[in-house]
């Protein structure tokens, strides 16, 4: 769908740019950010990097799997379906952290690492089960203490103070992550009470 979108908003810049006699303006500007896309990538890739690494040296240093173990109560509380010892909280907990830490890329194995496992749990069915609906939820509401991604943006453009941001983005995604835990726990009860009557 993606693709089709795209492929239709290139079409009509096009289009546009020939009925407005700036064809030349639509050529040189789609150079030019072609060559600015690049330029943002090496940046990001850089940031990452750095990012990833010190993800890397946490975990050594045992300090991921202590706040694992904090996030015990927290996961018992999101998911009381899963089984207390099994991998998927792992899982979880490492996807929640390095979100935290504003680390989507390093986010993103764990994450798909979660849901594989969750899915077995909910025996392959094709309709997803609470757990899974709690945990695409909470990723989607994004809670990050550091918004990595969006320094990095704001650095790239030449920003005053790319940090600048951060109180917003603490404040924002703690309020979209509450309502998300909120109505993820809501909507479970709902479902159990739904099941109970039949």
């Amino acid at each position: 769908m993606l693709n089709y979108l795209w492929g239709f908003m290139i079409i009509i810049g096009v289009v546009v740019g020939i009925l407005n006699g700036n064809i030349a303006d639509v050529s040189t500007n789609t150079l030019n950010s072609a060559k600015e896309a690049i330029t943002l990538c090496i940046t990001m890739v850089g940031i990452m990097a750095m990012w990833t690494g010190l993800m890397q040296v946490a975990k050594a240093s045992g300090i991921i799997d202590g706040l694992t173990k904090k996030l015990k109560p927290i996961l018992r509380l999101l998911f009381p379906d899963i089984p207390r010892d099994h991998i998927v909280n792992e899982y979880i907990a490492s996807n929640m952290i390095a979100n935290f830490l504003g680390l989507g890329w390093a986010a993103t194995p764990m994450g798909l690492k979660a849901m594989g496992e969750l899915k077995k749990l909910n025996h392959s069915s094709e309709i997803a089960s609470c757990d899974m609906c709690t945990f695409l939820i909470i990723n989607i509401s994004s809670l990050q203490l550091v918004p990595v991604n969006i320094i990095a943006y704001r650095s790239q453009y030449q920003s005053v103070n790319p940090a600048e941001i951060l109180t917003a983005a603490i404040i924002t995604t703690f309020f979209s992550t509450l309502v998300g835990v909120a109505f993820s726990i809501i909507a479970r009860k709902s479902v159990q009470k739904h099941q109970s009557g039949r």
